[in-house]
């Protein structure tokens, strides 16, 4: 299982991982283009179309669960009724969310948001069209769903790498060419609408004999009951990854949600990368569980507490002590000074909540979705209220500590209260075993790459040294002290095993 796990974890974050490269990449360029008011705008659309997912009753989460069961035990007529329930929930939810917006189009960006006069017509129409998107998209994120329960990571992965590296690339060649906001939108549209097709295709290649047929009640209330708690998780974390840009937009203007916007999501897009290599402990922890294998399921989840905390932490490291360069040599002078404490508290709070991933999969895994999502709502409820003072009283800044607080306090809470109730592993045992390792040395690390950041000249050599730097130094603690020397080794076998072919040809 570990070995397999490990196959599919890579997949997983392989197909994250380069799009988001490239995505990063191509963002200096789309926001040169469009200019930092219309990339607000843009920004904008993304989030309220984001918000307006919150209608998602998770359906895909019950839908993983009973297809993978489904299918260990051949029962394409399960599969069949499970597939086809999901295609009409999503297309139902896609339709309702797609009219919605397309009716309040006019009256949120002039009733609602601080959208320039200039930009108003562009972006109606730009909301309007996105609409159609919505619909789409959710038809995407459910198809996503089927592979995943018949643990085929690796065509999910190819298939993201493919559009998410080609949408960003078109998008900049769209605007090169002298289009605007709304071809840029279009374009994603028609990207979102081939997605669905190659994984229909691919679906189809998995499942040759699926046939869609309606399900029994039985089933519709095995997929709604168990998705019906996974919703709260999934509504809440929508509406605050969401929500914020929303208040930015309304109290601060799209200027300054777009400085926040650009140095948010870059550290989201890093630190959120680790999320997945953890999400498919989910299915492991539910097979564990049922097996009564606890004491395996709580090895695993301390080594992988143990390395997902290390990787989060060296990045957390990286951009939060090196905010200003980061920004000033990607993007302009002016998105640093603007956004480079916001990209640093950020990277921190970030941090703090990927604290909470791998208990969250692995209180799920053994039953308690309940727990986990009224905790998200809960945090939610009162982080948006939080956030809300913060941006009113100190604008973008005040979003990032607002962030900051509410990750702190509630991450804290959420761990301590999960083990040794819903996870088989003591509180104790997690600081010692999988945090102490990992922190401990990337801390020392900090510090060090903090005070050099301040005696060197902040030129552009010095910069590239002191990143270099701080990475080896990294690196060197991760293979020294929080690696199992067992991995360790593994890994080399299979570098010399790939190795030996290409040496001999």
């Amino acid at each position: 299982m570990t070995l397999r796990l490990a196959r599919n974890a890579f997949a997983n974050l392989l197909g994250a991982l380069v799009p988001a490269a490239v995505a990063l990449a191509t963002v200096p360029i789309v926001v040169h283009r469009l200019g930092d008011a219309s990339y607000g705008v843009y920004s904008l659309v993304t989030a309220i179309v984001g918000y307006f997912a919150v209608i998602d009753i998770n359906v895909t989460a019950g839908s993983v669960k009973f297809i993978a069961g489904f299918n260990a035990r051949k029962d394409q007529h399960g599969i069949d009724q499970t597939v086809c329930f999901g295609l009409v929930i999503y297309a139902l939810l896609g339709g309702l969310g797609a009219l919605c917006l397309f009716g309040a189009a006019g009256y949120l960006v002039t009733g609602v948001f601080s959208v320039p006069p200039a930009l108003v017509p562009e972006a109606i129409a730009t909301l309007k069209l996105a609409a159609l998107g919505f619909f789409i998209g959710q038809l995407q994120n459910y198809l996503h769903s089927v592979p995943q329960a018949l643990m085929r990571y690796d065509i999910v992965s190819a298939i993201e790498i493919v559009f998410g590296s080609l949408v960003p690339l078109l998008t900049v060649a769209v605007l090169l060419l002298g289009f605007g906001l709304f071809e840029v939108v279009l374009l994603r549209v028609l990207a979102s609408a081939v997605h669905c097709l190659v994984l229909w295709l691919s679906i189809a290649r998995l499942l040759p004999h699926l046939a869609l047929r309606w399900p029994g009640r039985a089933i519709r209330r095995q997929l709604t009951g168990f998705s019906a708690y996974s919703f709260l998780s999934r509504f809440a974390s929508l509406s605050y990854t969401h929500a914020d840009k929303l208040i930015i937009g309304a109290l601060a203007g799209v200027t300054a949600l777009a400085w926040f916007t650009v140095a948010s999501t870059l550290a989201n897009r890093l630190l959120g990368l680790t999320y997945r290599l953890s999400g498919v402990l989910f299915p492991a922890a539910s097979a564990l569980s049922a097996s009564g294998e606890l004491a395996r399921l709580g090895t695993l989840y301390l080594k992988a507490t143990r390395y997902v905390v290390f990787l989060n932490a060296a990045i957390m490291v990286l951009v939060a002590v090196f905010a200003d360069q980061i920004l000033r040599y990607w993007m302009n002078p002016e998105f640093a000074r603007q956004g480079a404490l916001v990209l640093a508290v950020m990277a921190v709070s970030q941090f703090l909540d990927s604290l909470t991933s791998l208990p969250s999969l692995v209180n799920d895994g053994m039953g308690h979705p309940r727990v986990s999502g009224l905790f998200a709502l809960v945090r939610a409820g009162a982080g948006l209220a939080v956030i809300y003072v913060g941006v009113a009283g100190w604008g973008i800044d005040g979003a990032a500590w607002a962030h900051l607080a509410v990750s702190l306090l509630f991450s804290a809470v959420f761990i301590g209260f999960v083990h040794g109730r819903t996870v088989p592993t003591r509180l104790r045992e997690l600081v010692l075993r999988g945090y102490a390792p990992s922190v401990a040395g990337v801390v020392a690390v900090a510090l060090c790459a903090s005070t050099a950041e301040h005696l060197f000249d902040r030129s552009a050599a010095d910069f590239a040294w002191l990143l270099a730097a701080t990475t080896a130094l990294l690196f060197a603690h991760g293979m020294l002290f929080v690696i199992d020397k067992d991995d360790r080794d593994s890994a080399w076998r299979h570098v010399k095993a790939y190795w030996r072919p290409l040496r001999g040809s």
